[in-house]
């Protein structure tokens, strides 16, 4: 093993590539019975099957392209093309994304081989990763401003233009990785994408930007490959650019970005979803400094509580992105043209994560009951203290879709906001059952489907909360389907529904135990 170990990390040639290589295999020689034929088989085979599968709707969104798309629809579904971007870069930025399996990270990294040809296997996983996200993202631009002539041209210049945008955008945060004086790069970028994600939201409101949109869905195709050629020049450069970055990585970025990964591998591995919250809240706080106040002058209850608003004050930037959310139902109807089952289905799940972001006090006293005794509160004062925040999370949040829904036309008249405050009993109530479910249960059967095998343990698991939150919201969902001439009777209904499941849930929760 003498002469595997002779580059120095920043060393460059095919001496260092070549080390690393025989590293590799070395290790794979040694880990067991090699890859046989039939395990190269069985992965063909898996991947025959999935564009077999893939083929009938991918030939059905292709034959859709070939229309005339209205300019209300096209600003919508530009903005969530562009939104979608720039959660991959903000993903991408919070991953690493340079990011080593343990062993390698503890052994590979550290070592004198050349840095370049250790990172080199995630590169690749990088460039395939960014590759197919920018044809999603680019088939998607296309469907949204539609294709009325010249289908075959417009599809290889949108498809052209999303990979380029989309490596282009992963080379920057590599760069970003790599030395400090690229962040400012990668924060302009995310917030020039933002921007005009929110001004493409802002087009079905505008008359002039109504009809940019429309300019640019019926642009001449040649002005399309112009700006698909500029990009993949930029994308090129910047991909050259974080090639070349590789061999000077520093080794605590990529240490980092693998233990944050090594984190999230352990949570998927144990199937234990909530430690990702724990570990999350841990970096952020690690290593910072907080001022002691005094308990408010306040009942026991919502002096216990008062710890949550705190938390939740703090880090104001959440409150930013869940108010921002709240505008993502409107987009959804835009883009659809109507409200269908995924912007109800948007609707709920955003009302739900709104009210789940002011629960970490319910988790915590599930966690630890022996503490949460020790307090002197008892559990039911404590959970309906605890409810206050996430009601007013959860119904704001609605509240705040509903309008804009409503304000986009695609809901009947009447006052849909009141939906807000009367749901958020319920809203409530399903994330404080989210906050103190057990942990997953392996141990329960495996149901076995024509479509596969279904272990009930995580099933059983992600539904805990949801299904309350679920039956306290149905009269809001029915309304959503059915669009009634008069809400009064919905509105009636949910302010009962909504209660009952709060109060229900407070009067079986008999102790702070999970």
């Amino acid at each position: 093993m003498g002469s595997v170990v002779n580059t120095a990390p920043g060393a460059g040639g095919e001496q260092g590539m070549a080390t690393v290589k025989s590293v590799r295999a070395f290790v794979g020689a040694r880990r067991g019975v090699p890859a046989s034929w039939l395990d190269r088989y069985v992965w063909l085979f898996g991947l025959a099957i999935l564009l077999v599968v893939l083929a009938q709707p991918v030939s059905s969104a292709l034959a859709s392209l070939s229309r005339q798309v209205d300019p209300w629809r096209a600003g919508a579904g530009l903005a969530l093309v562009m939104f979608s971007y720039t959660g991959l870069l903000l993903a991408a930025r919070a991953i690493g994304p340079f990011a080593l399996p343990a062993a390698d990270a503890a052994w590979l990294l550290l070592s004198p081989l050349h840095r370049r040809g250790v990172l080199g296997r995630t590169a690749t996983i990088l460039l395939v990763g960014s590759v197919l996200a920018g044809v999603v993202l680019g088939v998607g631009a296309l469907t949204v401003l539609g294709a009325p002539d010249l289908l075959a041209l417009r599809l290889a210049t949108a498809v052209i233009l999303g990979v380029s945008v989309s490596v282009g955008g992963m080379a920057l945060t590599v760069l970003a990785q790599s030395s400090q004086s690229w962040q400012p790069w990668l924060n302009a970028a995310v917030v020039v994408t933002a921007l005009l994600a929110a001004a493409a939201a802002l087009s079905a409101a505008s008359g002039p930007t109504r009809r940019f949109v429309a300019e640019v869905a019926n642009a001449p195709t040649s002005h399309g490959a112009s700006v698909a050629a500029l990009a993949a020049a930029v994308a090129a450069l910047l991909g050259w650019r974080a090639w070349s970055a590789l061999a000077g990585i520093p080794a605590r970025a990529v240490l980092s970005a693998s233990t944050r990964a090594g984190h999230v591998s352990t949570a998927a591995v144990g199937l234990d979803p909530a430690a990702l919250t724990w570990i999350a809240e841990d970096n952020h706080w690690r290593g910072r400094t907080l001022r002691s106040h005094p308990w408010p002058r306040l009942p026991a209850p919502l002096a216990l509580a008062w710890q949550d608003w705190r938390r939740l004050g703090r880090r104001p930037g959440r409150l930013v992105a869940l108010l921002g959310g709240a505008a993502l139902p409107a987009l959804a109807a835009l883009a659809a043209g109507e409200v269908g089952a995924v912007v109800t289905g948007v609707v709920f799940a955003g009302a739900l994560t709104a009210a789940t972001a002011g629960i970490s006090g319910a988790r915590r006293d599930g966690d630890n009951p022996a503490l949460a005794r020790l307090l002197g509160v008892g559990a039911r004062a404590a959970l309906a203290a605890r409810s206050l925040l996430p009601a007013l999370l959860g119904g704001a949040w609605l509240t705040v879709a509903l309008t804009f829904v409503s304000l986009t036309g695609a809901l009947g008249t009447g006052p849909w906001w009141l939906f807000g405050p009367l749901a958020a009993p319920a809203l409530a109530a399903g994330g404080l059952r989210m906050a103190r479910r057990n942990p997953i249960d392996h141990s329960m059967p495996v149901i076995e489907t024509a479509g596969g095998s279904i272990p009930t343990g995580p099933l059983i698991w992600g539904l805990t909360g949801v299904d309350l939150a679920v039956l306290g919201c149905l009269p809001l969902a029915l309304a959503l389907g059915l669009q009634p001439s008069s809400l009064a009777g919905f509105l009636a209904v949910q302010a009962l529904a909504g209660t009952a499941a709060l109060l229900g849930y407070l009067l079986q929760a008999g102790s702070l135990r999970r």
